[in-house]
């Protein structure tokens, strides 16, 4: 077991169902120890995950995953780190994929200027056509955003008004998709709102230093808000810088409902919900 594993102890059980709605289960961090990993998360009361895609490689290895276990769901889409590796077929395999019953959303795509500001044209271009291959295919889709909030509302706003995406099956859904890891400001909180995204919530609202995001949580839609792992990144206090994995979301679900003066039974079962609707989940998990 690698020493950045985590140990224990893991948290108690979250008091209801929860859903970790975006994680990544089907890379190398996993490769040990995925199904005790998943065994974890199940026994501390995850009942679906949303593996998101960062290219057509894992995209597919979680694909297979999920036809091994019925709780996993899965998003196919180029992060865009990952946009300047898109193999000449790109389109056609994704189109493939998203014929699987397993995926439930295109993602995760968007814009990322921390790591890459030198290419912001191909990042725009990427994310606009996986936003139109979505809304073509009535599926949501799981924004990645860093350092880069005006150009990616400014693109959603535009994609929105197109004839593409009115003419839309997706323009019929009440939630369009996720912005994950949520760190905008109040004013993206309300535009995301308009357009029909929720905010996904994880380990960093955990994080002692997380002052503003602390701040911001209390004000955000309860009926809005979706939980998250992002692992094997992000692990929440107390085991942050160790391997993230779905069993610690009840760490984030906890710390959203003090910070919101609300129980975490509360939390869990009206973000349960939210994923639910978000990605078309049935309330019942089938056998694993």
């Amino acid at each position: 077991m690698s020493e950045k594993q985590i140990r224990g102890p893991f948290p108690k059980a979250a008091p209801a169902a929860i859903v970790d709605t975006h994680c990544h289960l089907a890379l190398p961090e996993f490769a040990e120890d995925r199904p005790e990993a998943l065994h974890r998360a199940r026994r501390a009361g995850v009942r679906w995950f949303v593996h998101a895609g960062t290219n057509h490689k894992d995209s597919a290895q979680a694909i297979a995953l999920a036809g091994e276990h019925t709780d996993v769901k899965v998003a196919v889409g180029f992060h865009p780190r990952w946009i300047d590796h898109r193999p000449p077929d790109w389109k056609p395999r994704l189109e493939r994929m998203t014929t699987h019953p397993a995926v439930v959303a295109v993602g995760e795509i968007g814009l990322d200027y921390y790591r890459r500001a030198d290419n912001k044209p191909a990042q725009k271009e990427a994310f606009r056509s996986q936003l139109d291959f979505a809304a073509a295919r009535g599926l949501p889709v799981i924004i990645h955003c860093r350092d880069a909030w005006e150009d990616v509302m400014a693109v959603l706003c535009r994609w929105q008004e197109s004839s593409g995406f009115r003419d839309s099956p997706l323009a019929q859904r009440p939630v369009r998709g996720v912005l994950h890891a949520f760190s905008g400001q109040p004013s993206h909180v309300r535009t995301a709102g308009n357009l029909g995204f929720m905010l996904g919530l994880g380990g960093p609202v955990t994080f002692r230093n997380a002052r503003d995001l602390h701040a911001l949580v209390p004000n955000l839609p309860l009926d809005r808000l979706l939980l998250e792992t992002d692992c094997p990144y992000l692990a929440p206090h107390p085991h942050r810088g160790r391997r993230n994995e779905p069993a610690l979301l009840p760490l984030v679900c906890a710390r959203i409902a003090e910070l919101c003066g609300r129980t975490a039974m509360e939390v869990a079962n009206i973000t349960t919900a939210n994923a639910l609707r978000c990605f078309g989940l049935p309330q019942a998990v089938p056998a694993t």
